[in-house]
């Protein structure tokens, strides 16, 4: 079974962009794969382009072999773009593989270990409204963990202005009264997307009382294990950390040195499936559990929850498309085959492959826009992290 051809399909979906990836067989059977470097998915077609010449005519069976070769077939290995490209590459061939024997991906891992993977709810909020509308909204429809995504920057004048200070203020105080209305029962965590330093970070720890949230996800940049080490040794509230990195060596000083205890793997990023169950292997003997990363679309989601029923150590898989905010990233007119929700979960499913489908034919008619981040500034002119 040879790998006859490799197409890329960058598409505007929701308000965001993707970029999905067909290998084609010899056989007739193909896979569909996904990058997960958002906002510069013409980076990675262009790296793909680099891959394809001497992919054509390998035996897409062989995972491992093709993934050693993406990556170390090139003098400069490794980096966000060629992981995200060898990333949709590796999803792919597990999807060829599964749908070739018949069987769905998560027993080419093992089989699997659970039969609904948990999710939690990505909740973006401008305001204090926002809020607890959306939170209160979620718990009564049966939603125990929420990841808060602060986007109160948006809600003001000057849009994309934002002083840390300030948001620290603003948010330590809506927390506070978020935890009272919502009970213990709940797990409550916040992303603050690298805006803060660490005495910032440090600062809105101590702004709240011991069990205001369970965890913070990425306050600081990553690039510096040494200044998560310090952080760590500051507060006590629980870190979730490398929905970024882009291999298993990148998370390396923050499993072995107990620097984070939730893994925010994104197996769209890290280097495909191959890559993700060596880092949750890693992640399992320190005791630490898996948090995958799942901002793109229903490719990302079917990789996630294969990887999710075939691991002991996972947690939860966040969901941005729930009953209180709908981001449309799962655009049926796309994803005509996908995993549903069952409310706060995904059910395992025994469908071959990674059990979805796209509408290539949609996507090669339609154009693509790049979309770019927003950008954050502070009062002085000067830019700062989204």
């Amino acid at each position: 079974m040879k790998i006859k051809d490799i197409k890329t399909y960058p598409i505007n979906v929701g308000s965001g962009s993707q970029l999905v990836v067909k290998v084609e067989t010899d056989s007739g059977i193909y896979g569909w794969g996904a990058s997960g470097l958002s906002g510069r998915e013409l980076a990675v077609v262009g790296a793909i382009q680099h891959f394809k010449p001497f992919l054509i005519g390998k035996d897409a069976r062989q995972i491992g072999a093709l993934w050693q070769e993406m990556y170390r077939g090139q003098y400069f290995e490794g980096g966000r773009v060629l992981a995200a490209a060898i990333s949709a590459i590796d999803i792919a061939l597990y999807d060829i593989k599964g749908k070739a024997l018949g069987v769905p991906v998560y027993e080419l891992l093992g089989g699997k270990q659970r039969d609904y993977v948990d999710c939690f709810a990505s909740v973006r909020f401008t305001t204090r409204e926002e809020l607890f509308d959306y939170s209160l909204l979620l718990v009564k429809e049966g939603w125990t963990m929420l990841r808060l995504a602060p986007a109160e920057f948006e809600s003001q004048d000057d849009k994309g202005l934002f002083e840390s200070r300030k948001s620290i203020a603003l948010l330590s105080d809506w927390l506070i009264d978020l935890r009272k209305e919502i009970g213990s029962q709940v797990t409550l965590g916040i992303d603050y997307h690298t805006r803060l330093n660490a005495a910032e970070t440090y600062s809105f720890i101590s702004k709240m009382p011991a069990g205001t949230i369970d965890f913070i996800e990425e306050p600081i940049r990553d690039e510096s294990p040494e200044a998560y080490g310090s952080l760590r040794k500051l507060i006590t509230v629980p870190f979730t950390i490398g929905e970024e990195f882009s291999s298993k060596w990148q998370f390396v000083p923050f499993i072995e040195k107990n620097i984070t205890q939730y893994v925010r793997l994104d197996v769209c990023n890290v280097g495909g499936i191959t890559e993700a169950m060596k880092v949750a292997a890693m992640a399992e003997s320190h005791y630490i559990d898996l948090m995958p990363h799942n901002p793109l679309g229903p490719i990302c989601t079917a990789a996630s929850i294969h990887l999710g029923a075939a691991c002991s150590n996972f947690s939860w898989l966040e969901e941005v498309n729930t009953p209180a905010q709908y981001m449309g990233t799962n655009a049926p007119e796309y994803y005509p085959l996908q995993h549903t929700l069952e409310g706060p979960r995904y059910k395992v499913l025994d469908t071959p492959g990674l059990g979805v489908e796209f509408n290539e034919d949609l996507a090669a008619q339609s154009e693509f826009v790049p979309v770019e981040i927003p950008r954050l500034h502070r009062s002085d002119g000067s830019f700062t992290n989204w």
